[in-house]
């Protein structure tokens, strides 16, 4: 290589030193503060596009413009009532004033960092000023589902709340967008993501949950019980009443026929007097029937009535 070629390298690379060091691109997600020596020099870029710095002096700091997330951490605070809740929150915010933004925190980190502390003390301030009810219920006039099986007794009422779960979260918005707005951020929403008792409390709420269902279990069973009861009850009364009144007609059945045998057995027997000695032998017999059974052993006498009966035939 000849020195011409050298000497265009020595020139070249200088050049796409300092040319890659002047230029920049700014991406429309974001926006950028130029430093110089550490201290802000010039307008804050918001445009996108190839923009031009005075290279190895002046440094870039790109800053966000997009809507950003915040997920607070889970902690534990009392509220009015003094029920120990866990709380979970979340919200979104963005970078308002860059500048401001940047000579307070720098990067996000810190922002973060300065989100989750005011966040969270504002949080922790408004569920104290309120009871449990009011942190879990959305709205003061929501109708709660009632189950058709259940009674108003069984379920009991809602309690009556003045301002409810998303007033709340209003009144935590309203107090933090002010301490923010001092570090150039915009809080843009903050919501309860999840809320739960404390875990030294959790397991007894459980308890007397199951208590409260078992007993109102138990309720069900003994009417279920006592209805079943009644049921049986109205059976058998209704069984004995078709009993006695099978057997009222039974008797009186029985009774006709009986009758009717009666005037057949006395026409008969009126008829002749071998008729009134077989009429007679009959119902001899059919006494005799119903006292003696096939064990018995019959000694007569001569002058017995059935011997005289038996007599009497072979005449």
């Amino acid at each position: 290589m000849n020195k011409l070629g050298y000497l265009a390298i020595a020139i070249f690379f200088p050049l796409l030193i300092v040319g890659n060091e002047m230029l920049f691109r700014v991406d429309e997600t974001e926006q950028v503060i130029i430093t110089q020596f550490g201290k802000p020099v010039g307008d804050i870029i918001t445009e996108s596009g190839l923009k031009i710095k005075v290279p190895f002096i002046q440094k870039l700091n790109r800053i966000e413009k997009r809507i950003l997330l915040w997920d607070g951490a889970a902690n534990d605070m009392p509220t009015k009532d003094k029920l120990y809740i866990t709380v979970d929150t979340f919200g979104r915010w963005r970078i308002k004033d860059p500048l401001q933004y940047f000579l307070r925190l720098r990067d996000e980190r810190s922002a973060q960092s300065r989100l989750e502390d005011i966040l969270g003390s504002e949080t922790r301030n408004a569920v104290a000023k309120h009871e449990l009810i009011e942190i879990i219920r959305t709205t003061k006039d929501r109708q709660p589902a009632v189950d058709p099986l259940l009674r108003e007794v069984d379920i009991g009422k809602l309690l009556p709340i003045q301002r409810g779960r998303r007033q709340v979260e209003d009144d935590i918005l309203t107090a933090a967008s002010g301490k923010l707005a001092e570090f150039g951020i915009e809080l843009l929403d903050i919501r309860f993501k999840r809320i739960n008792y404390n875990e030294s409390v959790r397991q007894k709420i459980y308890a007397r949950m199951i208590s409260e269902r078992q007993q109102i279990a138990e309720r069900f069973r003994s009417e279920g019980a006592g209805e079943a009861a009644k049921i049986i009850g109205n059976k058998e009364k209704e069984l004995l009443q078709i009993e006695s009144e099978a057997y009222r007609k039974i008797q009186a059945i029985q009774g006709v026929a009986d009758a009717k045998a009666t005037e057949i057995y006395a026409a008969a027997y009126n008829q002749s007097p071998e008729s009134r000695h077989l009429y007679g032998f009959v119902k001899t017999l059919e006494m005799y029937k119903r006292v003696i059974d096939p064990n018995t052993t019959m000694v007569l006498t001569t002058d017995s009535d059935i011997y005289g009966l038996l007599n009497g035939i072979n005449r």
